[in-house]
């Protein structure tokens, strides 16, 4: 009887999943091994080249060239979005044990605050970050009207602008998560470690971190996955001038109009995305169980 109770009480998740995440993801798998149509779309008969062309193309007469063009967008994406998740986890962390830390007031003042950036749309938050950094942007006009710089600097179009794009629209996915398992944290641990003669970096390794771990790693999750497929801050803080993969699977589905080469790239990160996730639970696994 109990069984069947928590098939029913999952079965609206499983179904979701099932609809939105699972049958497109075999969709795309499909598409990725069709033969792309020159004016979009997939056609038969099957074949492997989409998957040939992460690494090779064709040439003018038909022979494969190596071309590690793509390896180095998949190479930028994967520094960036790890880059992003370190920064996100870096400054989570004690952003979310303030808050923590705080009367019940002021928590939830904080709390709206973390969470006020969804409730503004992405693309134009993004346009403000543009907007800040570009030449004539608040920054540059403030450095020049202080006397600090003579000309604009570079702060748009490049890696440091696409990575802090990233890391201003994933923070509260780290924030968030941590938050919600240190504010179970009972205090008197804490206290405990004082009366120890634990100094701050002793209670933080020992007791505060392991705690936050939990949460820590639901938050690098939830950043990582979405920053390595993001386009939208690649595209406008970028420029157009550092692909990213996002970028690229957008630009398949759209002017290119190569469909499979968007889908292998779709089904490489999302079985990418699965593999280190699975692996993690399997490491996970084996210790509680010995728990």
């Amino acid at each position: 009887m109990g069984e069947k109770r928590t098939c029913l009480l999952i079965a609206p998740a499983v179904l979701v999943i099932g609809i939105f995440m699972l049958i497109p993801m075999l969709i795309a798998m499909g598409y990725s091994f069709m033969t792309a149509n020159p004016y979009g779309g997939v056609h038969l008969p099957l074949t492997f080249d989409a998957y040939v062309q992460f690494l090779y193309q064709r040439d003018f007469d038909d022979a494969l060239v190596f071309a590690p063009d793509y390896i180095f967008i998949i190479l930028r994406s994967l520094y960036l979005a790890v880059a992003t998740t370190l920064i996100c986890l870096v400054l989570g962390l004690p952003i979310a044990w303030y808050i923590v830390c705080q009367n019940e007031a002021r928590r939830r003042l904080l709390l709206f605050l973390v969470t006020l950036p969804f409730w503004i749309n992405t693309l134009i938050r993004t346009y403000c970050w543009i907007l800040i950094l570009r030449d004539e942007g608040l920054i540059n006009d403030g450095l020049r009207a202080i006397g600090l710089v003579a000309e604009p600097l570079p702060l748009l179009y490049n890696d440091g602008s696409i990575l802090l794009g990233l890391v201003y629209t994933f923070l509260p996915f780290m924030v968030l998560p941590i938050y919600s398992t240190l504010e179970r944290i009972d205090f008197r641990l804490i206290e405990a470690a004082y009366d120890l003669y634990a100094d701050r970096v002793a209670v933080f390794r020992r007791v505060v971190w392991p705690l936050a771990k939990p949460g820590a790693l639901a938050g690098v999750g939830l950043v990582f996955a979405p920053a390595l497929g993001s386009f939208l801050a690649p595209d406008l803080l970028g420029g157009g001038k550092k692909l990213l993969i996002g970028s690229l699977i957008q630009m398949q589905f759209s002017t290119s109009r190569n469909w499979p080469f968007g889908a292998a790239l779709s089904t490489a990160i999302a079985l990418t995305i699965l593999l280190v996730f699975a692996l993690r639970a399997r490491r996970r696994a084996p210790r509680e169980s010995r728990a």
